[in-house]
């Protein structure tokens, strides 16, 4: 096109009727376009504060499940009482090989040098990390007081991401708490129900025979009330993936490892 031709256009555009579809279909893409920019922009320029945001839910989560949080409470310093270390599945031993204050749970269960396909996955996650990165609280001598282990799996839904507190014997669960999830409201996501939240405090993993026992049923087990949880009114298949995924993760493809070195007093 000429530049004679390119001002013919331009000119018979301007001259046209304010709500002609040329200038009606220009206007909306125009408005379109910048609503866009500001919207990426301002994603942009947000980010950073999402990312300090959701470190801060997650740090005031692992301090609800082990019973340190108070409101008011500068969540960041309070969180200093924790030690994380970098765990491997397989030994359950820690490992220096990757920085644990900056190690990424998420994106290892995406990596395929960093994690593994599951043929038996009971929680749904699909792949799963061969590192995690887990918190540990000590006593005032210096001594593992609890540990707190991330867990994750599939419930109605969406997927559970959560933690679980275990006392220093390995066995003993001090409490269980979900920092993110999009179950049904007032069923599936009463797992937020801190009267539903307390009745993991005391319960225990294992029986004497060393056999994995916890679940979360609509009736009481044969192994006894130590190792059980009443399941969500309601929310039967929620309440399924969140015995699936604890079961899981506190088995042999989890922290078993972990767990009896914990227990053993290797840790």
């Amino acid at each position: 096109m000429s530049e004679t031709e390119s001002k013919g256009v331009i000119a018979r555009f301007l001259a046209a009727p304010p709500d002609s579809v040329g200038k009606t279909i220009f206007v909306a893409v125009a408005v379109c376009l910048v609503a866009s920019m500001i919207v990426s922009s301002a994603a942009v320029a947000l980010r950073p504060v999402q990312e300090v945001n959701k470190l801060k839910d997650k740090q005031m989560n692992i301090l609800q499940v082990a019973g340190l949080f108070e409101p008011g409470q500068n969540v960041a310093e309070a969180f200093k009482a924790f030690e994380p270390q970098v765990l491997e599945l397989a030994t359950g031993q820690f490992t220096d090989q990757f920085d644990a204050a900056t190690f990424d749970d998420k994106a290892a269960a995406n990596d395929a040098e960093l994690s593994r396909a599951l043929s038996d996955d009971p929680a749904g996650i699909g792949r799963q990390a061969l590192y995690r990165t887990v918190y540990l609280l000590r006593d005032e001598a210096g001594g593992i007081d609890k540990v707190i282990l991330p867990i994750h799996g599939y419930g109605l839904w969406s997927t559970l991401y959560g933690f679980i507190a275990v006392e220093e014997n390995g066995n003993d669960i001090f409490g269980l708490q979900f920092y993110q999830h999009g179950e049904t409201p007032g069923l599936g996501a009463e797992v937020d129900n801190p009267r539903w939240k307390a009745m993991w405090n005391g319960k225990k993993l294992r029986d004497d025979a060393g056999e994995l026992q916890i679940t979360v049923a609509k009736s009481q087990p044969a192994a006894g009330a130590d190792f059980y949880v009443d399941a969500l009114a309601g929310a039967t298949l929620t309440s399924v993936g969140v015995d699936n995924l604890v079961r899981f993760w506190m088995g042999e493809q989890g922290y078993a490892p972990f767990l009896e070195a914990l227990k053993a007093g290797e840790i």
